[in-house]
Formats: structure tokens, sequence, C-alpha cells
């Protein structure tokens, strides 16, 4: 990856500072964890200034992850080690480790995500349905005009029903095929 650790906590500050599973108990673990493993990254008078519960536990965590980037790239090291250490599932999904995991897999580097075009979301019936209409009226077109106007009785009786523009339209169809 050839980032140092520093670059990578600058990276990942915005991500830790929204993470809802980094609350003041986590926070204060990984505070000392710093403080009592690594005295020299972390005094007793910083630890306690960042342990300070009358400020919000993301600005202490935005202050630490300050702090930390200024000791150097050690100190980095070491907070990303009581991290995964303390809450493994959040170091997991930082960004930098889900890019270091995605470049390291190669079955994954090529990402491709092959896009699925919806037409419409009917289904098969809907399908089938409209096929099957297109189907009769092409079997109507086919069979011509004289089989159609000897069933054209059944379409003077459908002329029922209709306004009388469709009435007239389908009667003298039935009286022309009559004729022929």
């Amino acid at each position: 990856m050839g980032d140092s650790f520093r670059e990578q906590l600058l990276e990942d500050t915005v991500f830790l500072r929204a993470e809802q599973r980094l609350d003041t108990e986590l926070v204060d673990k990984l505070i000392l964890q710093l403080n009592r493993i690594y005295p020299q990254i972390l005094t007793d008078k910083e630890a306690t200034r960042f342990r300070n519960l009358d400020v919000p536990t993301s600005v202490r965590l935005g202050e630490l992850l300050t702090h930390l980037q200024g000791k150097g790239d050690e100190a980095c090291r070491e907070f990303y080690r009581a991290l995964h250490l303390h809450v493994e599932e959040v170091y997991y999904s930082l960004p930098t480790r889900l890019r270091l995991r995605d470049s390291l897999n190669p079955l994954t580097s090529p990402q491709i995500h092959s896009q699925r075009n919806v037409l419409n979301d009917r289904g098969p019936l809907f399908f089938l349905g409209c096929f099957g209409f297109a189907v009769g009226i092409a079997f109507l077109y086919y069979y011509g005009e004289a089989k159609v106007s000897g069933s054209s009785q059944a379409l003077g009786m459908a002329a029922l029903g209709l306004k009388r523009k469709a009435q007239e339209v389908l009667i003298w169809y039935t009286e022309e095929g009559i004729m022929k």
C-alpha cells in the first residue's frame, strides 16, 4: 500500500470521528491502552486531558487522532494496534483497511459490476399475455378478411354496447362482409 500509518490515520480520521460504535467507554479503553503500554506516546497528563467527560466523545477522539499524528508514525501504528485489539469490527471497516483488503484479493480487484437492465417489472405472465395477444392478432391478419367476415355477426353483436360512431363502423364492416 505504501502509505505510512500517519497518512492512513489522516485518511481514516473522518470515518473514526463519525463512527457510532466508538462510544465513550471504547475511546477510554484506547486512551488507557496507549497510556499504560506506551507512556512515551501518551503521557498521564495527556491521557487525563483526552479522558475528560465534559468534552463530547467525537471531539476528544478527533483531538487524540490529531495528537497522535503529531507524534509520528509509530504512535499512529500503536493506535491501530489498540483499535484492532479492542474494536475489531471497526478496525476492519476502516477505509484504508477496506482498500488494502480489496487490493490484496485477486478475485475482487477487477471490480466489474454487471448492471442489470430492467425494462419492466411486471414479470413473465405479463409478457406471455402480451405475446399471446400479438399472436392472436397475427392469426386474424394472416387468415384474412374472408374468415373474419364469416364471424361478422359477432362483431355486429359487439356493437350494441358501443357509442354511435363505433357502432356504425362495426355494423358497416358486418354488412360489407355479408355482401361478399
